[in-house]
């Protein structure tokens, strides 16, 4: 938003506005990054962060020291693989090689992809991603290790996905397909999280060896995300709702956007809640083994803020006329 309209928000929403001065007043952060020993790539990095990771930057920049940069850098890579897989325009025979070397790019100093529709919201990022390489290729060898297979899996994991929907079906059928999408585009993020954590000494070792653990805070957002977005994914063409779910209620996909549809539409939105809120439990014994206030904040606010959007889009009819998001208070409170 700018300026004008943040005003004319916080005109009709003033208790909105009260919520985030108080919590600006009170909040003290754990740790605060320190600008000025950082590089002029750095700053770029940050400064991408804060144009695509939005609300999630701001924990992000929370981080304990060790692992800022290198948590900063991991978003902006699977950022920047996201935004190959999501943009539509780009054929398949470009797209799937891109999506499987996209790990590669990481070692080639001054690699850029110019190749996304100029709408994609965050082609820039790739536009100047050597910035994002140069810090890449900076970190602990280590931490590129642990980043470089997580990209290699989700890079596979898209293409995989991008194939079958240029050849058989623009969506999942099962409830399985539907958690294995989830894993590759979020669950192996909590994977490589994990890992960097227990490698810095910021969370129980144990973590590792809990798959299920791990999965299910990727897999909660992740599904939030398709809930939250379904109509924007139905409007470009794309579907991740399960078949498995959705035609318990209605027999095309395009029958729940209908408006004489709209309680077969709450019924089969419900249902896709609560598959979410399955993982719910798994969320919260991860974050019993984080034993570092501000790794556990940067785990456990996101998933806040995912219950929050989820208690939004239950039962909610907006969720198939637009995307709804969760409100400034809501995100303050």
């Amino acid at each position: 938003m700018g300026l004008a309209s943040d005003s004319l928000y916080f005109a009709l929403h003033p208790n909105q506005l009260r919520l985030i001065v108080q919590w600006k007043l009170r909040h003290s952060p754990i740790h605060e990054r320190n600008k000025k020993h950082e590089s002029a790539t750095a700053k770029v990095c940050f400064e991408f962060l804060d144009k695509t990771g939005r609300s999630f930057s701001s924990v992000v920049k929370e981080l304990h020291p060790e692992l800022l940069l290198p948590v900063c850098v991991f978003y902006l890579i699977l950022r920047g693989l996201d935004t190959i897989e999501d943009d539509t325009s780009i054929p398949l025979e470009t797209k799937e090689p891109l999506l499987r070397d996209f790990k590669d790019y990481l070692e080639q100093g001054g690699w850029t992809f110019t190749g996304n529709r100029s709408e994609e919201k965050d082609r820039q990022l790739l536009v100047q991603f050597d910035n994002v390489i140069a810090e890449f290729r900076n970190m602990k060898p280590v931490y590129q290790a642990i980043i470089k297979d997580i990209t290699d899996k989700m890079g596979n994991g898209m293409a995989d996905f991008a194939r079958k929907a240029a050849f058989r079906d623009a969506g999942v059928n099962t409830i399985e397909q539907y958690d294995l999408y989830c894993w590759y585009v979020a669950g192996v993020v909590g994977e490589g999280l994990t890992r960097l954590f227990v490698e810095a000494g910021l969370g129980e070792a144990t973590l590792i060896n809990h798959f299920h653990l791990y999965k299910s805070m990727g897999l909660l957002l992740q599904k939030n995300n398709i809930i939250r977005d379904v109509r924007e994914d139905h409007d470009d063409g794309r579907r991740f709702s399960p078949k498995e779910i959705w035609s318990k209620h209605v027999d095309n996909f395009e029958d729940l956007f209908e408006p004489e549809n709209l309680e077969l539409a709450l019924n089969c939105s419900s249902e896709m809640v609560l598959n979410a809120l399955g993982h719910a439990s798994d969320c919260l014994s991860y974050l019993v083994g984080l034993h570092e206030q501000s790794v556990f904040n940067f785990c456990a606010i996101p998933q806040s803020m995912a219950m929050a959007t989820l208690e939004l889009c239950f039962r909610n009819p907006a969720v198939f006329e637009r995307n709804i998001k969760i409100t400034r208070e809501m995100r303050s409170s």
